[in-house]
């Protein structure tokens, strides 16, 4: 009995949540992700109440807890990683840091991306000799690229115009990382600071330092608690993806 109603109450509060997202309209898809665990917990109690287990052959039940038990594994090791960058706020005297872009919105920057300038913001003025370099291309939902619309909003914050390059042709965190390594010359004395937002600052670290000898560190922006659990479920595919 007590199974079934975790189920019912876990199947119903993610297809709730994947409203949640979906309402958000951050132009991902990520609220599918919540429809197919709702599916899951939906299929679990669907078992549970029908006493099904015991007609399925004993070899299946073993290979979906065991995959099941997988999946927890790797799950867990992706937010253990995740966590060990959540807040982190960098070093002092970088040579450069580098937003790493989000959505543009008609009236300016995401939520989300506007936490990342905002960190952005605070670091440069700690540090009058930084030189920050925002990213990102213009999507098909957006006026103008996500490096142009950084830039006017750190301008409206007062920082100078002469202290922001802008990168405005990369599609993903990758090519942001990479094209900013373009217009910078960088080696090992290099520091280099990485801002994205706490639940993104890993997997942007974990790419950064692929691609340069610098000194890289982290400078981690706020996300809005209710959307954690999607980032960071999110996050994981994205970690899988760069470490396969």
């Amino acid at each position: 009995m007590l199974k079934r109603f975790i189920y019912a109450a876990l199947a119903v509060l993610s297809l709730i949540y994947s409203i949640t997202v979906f309402l958000v309209g951050s132009g991902t898809f990520s609220f599918i992700i919540w429809i197919f665990v709702s599916i899951f917990f939906g299929f679990l109690w669907f078992m549970e109440k029908k006493k099904l287990w015991g007609k399925v052959p004993t070899i299946i039940r073993k290979i979906f807890r065991g995959l099941v038990a997988l999946g927890l594994a790797v799950f867990i090791i992706c937010q253990g990683c995740i966590l060990t960058q959540f807040f982190s706020k960098g070093d002092d005297g970088a040579d450069y840091i580098i937003v790493l872009g989000a959505q543009m919105r008609d009236w300016g920057p995401s939520v989300v991306y506007k936490y990342r300038l905002d960190a952005a913001v605070e670091y440069l003025n700690n540090n009058p000799d930084t030189i920050v370099i925002v990213t990102g291309g213009q999507g098909a939902n957006e006026f103008i690229s996500e490096g142009e619309g950084g830039k006017a909003y750190l301008m409206e914050q007062g920082i100078s115009e002469d202290r922001v390059l802008v990168e405005k042709e990369s599609l993903d965190t990758k090519q942001n990382i990479t094209n900013a390594f373009v217009m910078i010359e960088d080696d090992e004395n290099t520091k280099i600071g990485i801002v994205t937002n706490n639940f993104h600052l890993f997997r942007g670290i974990l790419l950064a330092k692929r691609y340069t000898d610098a000194d890289i560190t982290g400078i981690a922006a706020f996300t809005e608690y209710q959307f954690l659990p999607n980032n960071m479920v999110r996050e994981t595919f994205g970690i899988l993806k760069d470490i396969l």
